[in-house]
């Protein structure tokens, strides 16, 4: 009886939902907007407050012994955060993909709260971290506060969790359509139009947010001059396997971090962050270039650098990023890798012109276009990448070499048994949880799942189909209209397919419904 009962509740909820999760989205997407821009603000005084900081420390060693024991008290807070609430640790996005998978249960308010005291502490210790996790998970936290207070049911709240997922991201970056992508293909990891209205909305509202308080400009002002012709396409392919091959050897070195930060014994997990900041010290005497998120970096870039220091400033902020990271301090790897991008551009694009004569105009192309391939090379989202570097640099003039960058590291990647970034740390996160995959603490869950062209269950009839155990088929949207199924009812390519989920056994279930609806 009360199984029924649960399964008419969500089916009546359903109903109206769409229509629901617009209004509800751009609310949501308000309330993140506000909290990331906050961080946002934050962030910046940080990192101006660091290189001032590193000014002083220059131009009198005496400062130094105060900066060590001003680091000092900035660790202790970071760890006491940690120790608190230990899902702030690291960028979030893991943590916010297992909240929609209903592996963990975050405290929205304690999140909130540590993340922005954490993130602020570890910038102002200067440590190579960004803000794009931290954000998107500052902005899932405000959608399932949302739909908490308002009592909402868990359905909802997925689809809040990524509203507010997409508008963090957006307000981070003023890129409303990357947030709307990244929210959908490695968050919500479903493309239905209850999903895609809904989170339009919110990334939208988070990108008004921002741009009203930041302005129009693009997060990177580079300068571009000219379109790179088509007769340099040859070295674009090069450059993205160069970037495939990285981007592989980034993932490795991430996950290797961090198992060797789990043989320092002498250190709980939530006190790691003392070694970054320790070596965060030294830093700001002898290289504060390298400090923070990296914009000071990318301010640095010129074609008329050395290569020598190109490649020695891409190195030490490579070795600082990891140690960063992987000390699970809270902060995200977006920005320092897309600094990393930059710089493996810059230094083929300075080869490029030295080896094959070709103009120094396109020096900023090549910038451009390796953050593109290195974020595909690591994270695995070429689409989201690609629209994500057009919007930060506020040029669509690169579109086809950004996709054929992308498209070669994707495959690059692939090919090395490279696993996504967020995947591999998504795993780590459940295995030291304990998460049971297979269980979760919603009794139902109901999905929605687009019918490609050419999958098995195309052209044919409900009663043909085997479908998955524990699914019941619920609905179809079709176009305008809803279909209710029955046994002769046939499946069309475009079809929404609509259904109810038992758990134990969802996770496993809806893997098994994508897999038929995949086209091939």
């Amino acid at each position: 009886m009360k199984s029924r009962k649960e399964t008419t509740a969500l089916l009546h909820a359903r109903s109206h939902l769409k229509y629901i999760l617009i209004l509800e989205g751009s609310i949501v997407g308000l309330l993140a907007g506000i909290v990331s821009i906050i961080y946002r603000i934050l962030l910046g005084k940080s990192e101006s407050f660091v290189y001032q900081i590193a000014k002083l420390v220059k131009e009198d060693g005496i400062y130094l012994i105060a900066l060590f024991l001003f680091l000092f008290i900035l660790g202790f807070i970071i760890s006491q955060a940690l120790k608190k609430e230990p899902f702030i640790s690291g960028s979030g996005i893991p943590q916010v993909e297992a909240e929609v998978q209903n592996q963990i249960d975050q405290c929205w308010y304690r999140v909130l709260i540590a993340k922005i005291i954490g993130g602020t502490c570890a910038v102002l210790g200067g440590l190579s971290l960004g803000r794009e996790g931290p954000s998107i998970q500052l902005g899932a936290m405000c959608g399932k506060g949302f739909s908490k207070i308002f009592r909402r049911i868990k359905v909802e709240q997925r689809y809040l969790i990524t509203c507010g997922a997409a508008a963090g991201l957006s307000a981070a970056f003023n890129a409303p359509l990357a947030g709307i992508l990244f929210a959908l293909e490695e968050i919500h990891k479903n493309f239905s139009m209850s999903a895609i209205v809904s989170v339009m909305c919110a990334s939208i509202m988070g990108d008004f947010l921002s741009q009203y308080v930041f302005g129009l400009e693009p997060a990177l002002a580079f300068q571009v001059e000219a379109v790179l012709p088509l007769s340099c396409y040859g070295l674009i392919i090069v450059l993205g396997i160069l970037c495939g091959v990285l981007g592989a050897g980034y993932n490795a070195a991430i996950l290797q971090g961090q198992r060797l930060y789990e043989k320092i014994l002498f250190l709980k997990s939530h006190q790691r962050v003392y070694i970054p900041l320790l070596l965060s010290g030294f830093l700001f005497f002898v290289f504060p270039e390298v400090l923070c998120g990296g914009h000071h970096m990318t301010s640095l870039l010129d074609e008329s650098m050395l290569l020598s220091s190109l490649f020695f400033l891409l190195i030490v902020k490579f070795l600082f990023s990891l140690c960063s990271f992987a000390s699970g301090a809270p902060g995200g790897i977006f920005f320092p890798l897309l600094v990393l991008g930059c710089y493996i551009g810059a230094i083929f694009g300075k080869i490029s012109l030295s080896v094959w004569m070709i103009d120094p105009i396109y020096f900023t192309n090549f910038v451009i276009i390796a953050m593109a391939g290195f974020f595909a090379g690591i994270v695995r989202a070429p689409i989201t990448g690609i629209v994500l570097i057009a919007e930060m640099t506020g040029s669509l003039h690169h579109l086809l070499s950004l996709a054929l960058v992308s498209i070669v590291a994707y495959v690059t990647a692939h090919f090395m048994k490279s696993k996504p970034i967020y995947e591999s740390l998504l795993d780590r996160l459940l295995r030291r949880q304990g998460v049971d995959l297979e269980h979760g603490s919603e009794q139902k869950r109901l999905v929605e799942v687009v019918v490609e062209i050419g999958s098995v269950i195309e052209n044919r009839q409900v009663k043909d189909i085997a479908w998955p155990s524990k699914c019941l088929l619920v609905g179809i949207h079709r176009g305008a209209e809803e279909v209710l199924p029955k046994g002769t009812t046939t499946i069309n390519s475009g079809d929404t397919i609509i259904a109810l989920l038992e758990i134990p056994g969802a996770t496993m279930a809806e893997a098994e419904l994508e897999e038929l609806c995949k086209s091939g």
